[in-house]
């Protein structure tokens, strides 16, 4: 287990390099956009800026995250990783619809644009969001994962510029840059969706997608000297670390060694469920559960 947790820790320590990188590149891609006319460009320079931000408020909010327990949030931080990913997604959506706003009447009425320009932006993307996904590369957290996903895709919304401009080089075909600029906005749009719908399943405290909360019940259940559970309860602080709750319905007569047993065995099934805080309230047969 050691292991794994140094190796997330050294490819968080890359955050801070990754979010330099893309915040540097994003700035120089606006002015690029603008300079060329391509809205191809500005639509990546957006989804950049979003990744910026995962990257920052990752960064931040990682740290943020580890603070031990406290009276305020008995729980702990965990929690606020999650919240960078909500804010990032809701930025994202609300710039997405304005590039589509903007996009979407050019296919009407193209604009000549600056293939050269483009494709010299594109070379330059391909090196950095590649260089910066490379150097998240093994990372473990949820936070990574999404962050690195963020910036392979734009890899490949720089691979798409790289084509379009090259094409438009040869061919005065202006209407592939709006085309382009939309199927890469929608592109993220839905990618972001897709991350919202899995944060908002952790905000709004949803069993894990990776537990089948009958199938957890019924491990239970078939531990020796428990008649049955009711009450059971999974959820999850920031998409890793996942909690059970439940009650344990046991014979009247069952000894204090046998009940720590049954915690135990308990305890090492929801490990292996990847469930690390567990909480079980022993119920004997005869008692009744006013929470029933």
């Amino acid at each position: 287990m050691s292991g794994k947790h140094n190796h997330t820790h050294n490819n968080s320590s890359n955050i801070p390099i990754a979010f330099a990188l893309n915040l540097v590149f994003t700035i120089l891609e606006i002015i690029g956009g603008l300079y060329t006319n391509s809205m191809a460009i500005l639509s990546d320079a957006l989804h950049d800026l979003g990744d910026s931000l995962s990257l920052g408020l990752a960064w931040f909010l990682e740290n943020y995250s580890k603070k031990n327990p406290d009276k305020k949030f008995t729980f702990g931080y965990s929690r606020f990783s999650s919240l960078g990913a909500l804010l990032n997604g809701l930025i994202l959506i609300g710039g997405s619809i304005f590039i589509l706003s903007e996009a979407i009447p050019r296919i009407l009425n193209p604009e000549a644009v600056k293939p050269k320009g483009m494709l010299l932006f594109a070379i330059v993307g391909i090196i950095v969001n590649g260089f910066a996904a490379f150097k998240l590369s093994g990372g473990e957290s949820l936070n990574e994962k999404v962050v690195r996903w963020h910036l392979l895709e734009d890899v490949l919304g720089w691979v798409a510029v790289f084509i379009v401009s090259i094409v438009l080089m040869f061919k005065d075909i202006p209407v592939l840059d709006p085309i382009l600029s939309i199927a890469i906005t929608l592109y993220v749009i839905y990618n972001v969706i897709k991350n919202l719908k899995d944060v908002l399943t952790v905000f709004l405290q949803g069993v894990p997608k990776d537990i089948s909360i009958d199938e957890t019940k019924e491990k239970i259940t078939n531990i020796p000297n428990v008649k049955s559970v009711h009450h059971t309860h999974i959820w999850s602080l920031d998409g890793e670390k996942h909690l059970l709750s439940t009650h344990v319905i046991v014979d009247d007569l069952i000894s204090k060694e046998k009940i720590i047993a049954v915690k135990n065995d308990i305890k090492s099934i929801m490990r292996e469920e990847n469930i690390g805080h567990v909480t079980v309230e022993i119920e004997y047969e005869s008692e009744k559960c006013e929470d029933k």
